[in-house]
């Protein structure tokens, strides 16, 4: 503890003789003792604070960091990519989109063997591929073998997919 119970008194008597009293605490005003014997604590609360900080300040130390600079500019090593092969085997949901339309429920269940749907884009139009949702690409339709497939005409930047999000 820093301040004793003598330190207490003296510093009570101290706060009574700024008042204008000359009475020792307790002899007079009970509450104005109690009031002395309050700011006494927190005087002693103070002090204690404040040795406390100056050890910690003076335990403080300047942290020294190395310049990475360099490392962070230089080519990756082939075993960088051996260690992210992992993420090769990742499903992903790759779609592309014709075009799109709206219809009630009533229209829907009219649809039958031979209806044509109308889309909103016009014939030679780009399909859009998307990859989880993403539009990532655009591309036009082919036919290889009697299946379809989608020729890509346009890699959809980086930029360009950032404010897709917005």
């Amino acid at each position: 503890m820093i301040a004793k119970d003598d330190d207490q008194d003296t510093l009570a008597a101290q706060w009574a003789a700024s008042l204008g009293s000359e009475e020792a605490p307790g002899e007079g005003d009970p509450l104005a003792a109690e009031l002395a014997a309050s700011l006494a604590t927190d005087e002693q609360v103070n002090l204690k604070k404040e040795k406390e900080q100056s050890l910690f300040s003076s335990q403080a130390k300047v942290a020294a960091f190395q310049d990475l600079t360099d490392e962070a500019k230089a080519p990756r090593p082939e075993s960088n990519r051996r260690e992210l092969d992992f993420i090769l085997d990742i499903p992903l949901d790759v779609s592309a989109e014709l075009g799109r339309t709206r219809l009630l429920i009533n229209e829907l269940l009219q649809l039958g063997q031979g209806s044509v749907v109308e889309l909103n884009k016009l014939a030679g139009e780009p399909l859009e591929v998307y990859v989880n949702g993403k539009m990532v690409a655009r591309g036009e339709a082919v036919v290889i073998n009697e299946k379809f497939g989608i020729r890509l005409t346009d890699i959809i930047s980086p930029i360009e997919r950032v404010k897709q999000l917005g």
